[in-house]
């Protein structure tokens, strides 16, 4: 089921009729297809109906009150908004994949040797398919979660670290940190990790740790920045950090015209390189299954403001094991790219099967 975020009054909803609804639908793909921002005649000749550009910049004003579209100075035509591309999404598209395309994913994910080469092939794939970026989270290797921490000082900058997950392991390692610790500061630490991320997956600790960091950042006190290095020692080497996704095809973006402001650009190549970002839009994919669509400010963040991403959590013998997207402006294909994701999400599983 494909989920959102932006909501729409139900009554801006059902309060169109049908020839607004194809009007508006014609709109958005006419531009996803041109860029371009469409005026009344022209948007005549492509829906095909008998009407005059009087009635159709009636319909337009209607849309555009109700947020659907808008018009970036006064004389030009109209593009969609957000809230328009969310209400396309949801309630006008219907996708469109060819046969061939769906053999030939199918084939050059089943071809790879190893999951390492698995994960590259598929971003890849996507890519290519989409002219987009694509993500790809390395699947995880277990869903070890964190059921209680413990933080006892030792001498010489170290500390020992008691792990106790919820497969009933429990894992000792000593960590050497920037500083000594007192056992009160290593207790107030282990309270707040246990009390806040109990019952979260140890690779999602670490970064929800910088976004509390992040949410508090004008009153990070002593407390914060024990928690921060404790979580960066215990928990930031659960795997490679290098090893967290599979990003390809960033450069298409450089040809979005949307995106070709510089300092956007910037922004944009500078989340892909940090991974912050990125990771916790994944996590917030992983939260629920199947295909899901965020569409400019749903995705949370100033630099992705202008983008559009397309999840889809991917599973194998009935377990999740991470997501993959792909990464666009908001006037991307999105009735391409929905079932390009879809299909690589359930091929990515399939092929998985293989190293189990």
């Amino acid at each position: 089921m494909i989920k959102g975020r932006i909501s729409i009054k139900e009554g801006a909803i059902w309060g169109l009729d049908e020839r607004s609804r194809h009007l508006f639908k014609i709109l958005v793909e006419r531009y996803i297809a041109e860029g371009q921002p469409l005026g009344s005649r022209t948007l005549a000749r492509h829906a095909k109906l008998e009407l005059s550009p009087a009635t159709i910049r009636n319909v337009m004003a209607d849309l555009e009150d109700m947020g659907l579209v808008c018009s970036p100075h006064t004389s030009a035509g109209r593009m969609p908004t957000h809230l328009g591309y969310r209400f396309f999404v949801d309630s006008l598209l219907r996708v469109d994949l060819r046969e061939w395309e769906v053999e030939r994913l199918a084939y050059d994910l089943g071809s790879e040797p190893d999951v390492r080469g698995l994960v590259r092939k598929t971003s890849s794939v996507l890519s290519e398919f989409t002219h987009l970026a694509s993500v790809v989270m390395v699947p995880r290797k277990n869903n070890r979660a964190l059921e209680h921490v413990e933080f006892l000082p030792l001498s010489g900058k170290r500390v020992l670290l008691i792990l106790v997950l919820s497969n009933d392991e429990i894992e000792n390692r000593i960590i050497k940190t920037d500083r000594e610790y007192t056992r009160m500061e290593l207790e107030q630490a282990a309270n707040y990790i246990n009390q806040t991320f109990t019952g979260r997956d140890l690779r999602s600790i670490r970064s929800g740790v910088l976004q509390e960091m992040s949410a508090v950042r004008h009153e990070l006190d002593r407390l914060m920045q024990t928690v921060i290095e404790m979580a960066e020692k215990a928990f930031g080497g659960v795997e490679d950090k290098e090893d967290d996704y599979v990003l390809a095809g960033e450069t298409h973006l450089m040809g979005a015209s949307e995106l070709s402001d510089i300092q956007m650009l910037r922004r944009l190549f500078e989340a892909f390189n940090q991974k912050r970002d990125i990771l916790h839009l994944l996590d917030q994919a992983l939260k629920a299954s199947g295909v899901q669509i965020f569409i400019g400010e749903e995705l949370g963040y100033e630099a992705l403001g202008g983008c559009s991403a397309v999840t889809s959590t991917y599973e194998s013998n009935g377990a999740v094991l991470g997501v993959l997207a792909v990464i666009g402006p908001t006037r991307m294909p999105y009735q391409r790219v929905i079932p390009i994701v879809d299909l690589a999400a359930k091929a990515l599983g399939s092929a998985l099967k293989s190293f189990h």
